[in-house]
């Protein structure tokens, strides 16, 4: 069969389909050819992230339930097969990163550039739109060429997948103001935590703590140049809420005694990245911020917290909120590209890959643990996929 061109009819794509709580389907669908501005890529690598998980346990995430059969997946990347008829830019054969969210371009916050809260936005693999806007996890898409990044030959697709996190971490960074010279802490040791750190890095801290409960992702943070220092969270809670925030301020000084390069101890720190959702970090994150400093609320967690709100407001701690990403990407592949000495190895976040739509759900148990059965970290697993056409390419 050859590769499907612009002008040729629709074809059937084979689609990993979520049905219910831990149900996957692999079904068949009928693709069209792409419209004028569309690309239609053979979808190659895609990442599992926290809200895919959500939704393969529980068909829901938070408040968002799904309402029809849903594919799942959006950290993706593949190869161009078919280019629509006004697109320039784009070849068959290229390979791209897939920016999955799209906004309506119209209302004030798109005007902004800040399309990432688009009220009228849809989310591939999120329920939250109706109809809901599938997934990357079938052989081919069609996807708007507006919002397609083609990658450069040194960027694997892999790496091209990981882009999409990577833009929750580029896009916290940039709201966190860093200052040249700061010290940031990273609560959460995950993809998301150790793209964080990365990128406080990259934007200037000179000193970047990244703090995690498992002592094994801390010391791969540091080992893979992702942070400077690390800190094992103690596992205590508090029963009562004055424990709780007891146990925080005790969280709190303890990271403050880590040492900097410079043998002096870290203290209050300019910025926190809170990446876990958890209430105990983030009570520990507003003690551990100095006066005017900012804690970035990344982590989708417990949607009901009691934080030391006073803590935060008689000292100007500003609580900014991050959600997902908006004009990223470049500034992303550009990060991926690079390669210095003390300069984290994007690869390594990829620590299991799955061939195949068929090895979904061994892919999806993976990703719901922190190690494998041989004691392997699982941080970033990855589903590869090649559809029929592959010899083509």
């Amino acid at each position: 069969m050859s590769v499907q061109t612009s002008s040729s009819t629709g074809r059937q794509v084979r689609a990993s389909v979520l049905h219910g709580a831990k149900d996957l389907r692999i079904e068949s669908r009928s693709l069209p050819s792409p419209l004028p501005t569309e690309l239609q890529v053979s979808v190659r690598a895609t990442g599992l992230c926290g809200s895919d998980l959500h939704y393969y346990n529980h068909y829901r995430n938070g408040d968002i339930i799904v309402r029809e059969p849903l594919s799942l997946g959006h950290e993706s990347a593949g190869v161009v097969v078919a280019v629509g008829k006004d697109v320039t830019g784009f070849t068959v054969g290229d390979k791209v990163a897939l920016e999955v969210g799209q906004p309506c371009g119209n209302c004030q916050r798109c005007g902004e550039g800040r399309y990432n809260i688009c009220k009228q936005m849809r989310f591939r693999s999120s329920a939250k739109s109706f109809p809901h806007a599938q997934g990357t996890l079938q052989e081919r898409i069609n996807h708007p060429a507006a919002w397609c990044h083609k990658l450069p030959e040194n960027v694997s697709l892999d790496l091209g997948a990981i882009l999409e996190p990577l833009g929750v971490a580029i896009h916290a960074s940039r709201r966190a103001q860093l200052p040249s010279g700061s010290t940031t802490l990273v609560f959460g040791a995950g993809a998301v935590g150790l793209l964080c750190a990365a990128m406080a890095k990259i934007s200037g801290s000179t000193t970047v703590v990244i703090a995690d409960i498992d002592a094994g992702r801390v010391n791969f943070a540091v080992e893979n140049g992702f942070a400077h220092r690390g800190f094992t969270v103690p596992m205590k809670r508090g029963k009562t809420i004055e424990e709780s925030f007891e146990i925080a301020r005790e969280t709190a000084a303890s990271i403050g005694e880590v040492e900097k390069s410079s043998g002096e101890p870290v203290g209050e720190v300019d910025a926190v990245f809170e990446c876990t959702g958890v209430p105990s970090c983030l009570q520990a994150a507003i003690y551990a911020t100095r006066p005017g400093g900012r804690v970035m609320l990344i982590g989708m967690g417990t949607p009901v917290q009691t934080l030391p709100i006073s803590a935060a407001a008689l000292r100007e701690v500003d609580l900014v909120g991050v959600f997902r990403y908006a004009n990223t990407y470049p500034t992303g592949i550009e990060v991926v590209s690079k390669k210095a000495p003390d300069y984290p190895d994007f690869s390594k976040l990829v620590t299991h890959r799955y061939k195949g739509l068929e090895s979904a759900v061994k892919a999806f148990e993976m990703a719901g643990k922190t190690k494998d059965d041989s004691g392997k970290l699982v941080l970033k697993v990855v589903i590869e996929t090649v559809d029929e056409d592959k010899a083509h390419l």
